[in-house]
């Protein structure tokens, strides 16, 4: 199957898109200027992306990712896929804010160990049944 886009580095453009025959044309460009990227002039079916000294590879990463969450294959070089260059897994903060903010949420729904107030245990008392010598038997007769 032919990837609706490919994405490169072009020396003179800095980041480009070239949507393929898979797509049509009016949606692609649609799509990509959503993703801030801008036609080529001179060139019909090359895109680039706008303000190329911002946070140029974040931005097409992100347009990779976006396309490909709608639905659309993508094919990117190396460095602008955000499957092949997404950091590991970071290891999770031992005292993170949210962390932190989960304990003190915990110790605020908790009582404190002073005022818990503990249910004393009853022992079970037998309920006396009612005998032949009891005043319920006595009206009955």
């Amino acid at each position: 199957m032919q990837p609706h886009f490919h994405f490169g580095l072009h020396a003179e453009h800095g980041v480009v898109a070239r949507p393929t025959t898979a797509i049509t044309s009016h949606l692609a460009a649609w799509y990509l200027e959503r993703e801030q990227f801008e036609p080529v002039p001179g060139r019909a079916d090359l895109f680039r992306l706008t303000q190329p000294d911002h946070d140029l590879r974040r931005r097409a990463r992100q347009t990779v990712h976006d396309l490909r969450r709608h639905g659309f294959t993508v094919h990117a070089d190396l460095s602008l896929d955000p499957a092949e260059t997404a950091p590991a897994n970071a290891p999770v903060r031992a005292n993170s804010a949210a962390e932190r903010l989960a304990r003190i949420a915990r110790a605020a729904a908790a009582r404190p160990p002073q005022h818990r107030v503990s249910t004393p245990q009853v022992a079970s008392v037998p309920v006396p049944t009612l005998g032949a010598h009891s005043s319920a038997a006595r009206r009955t007769r």
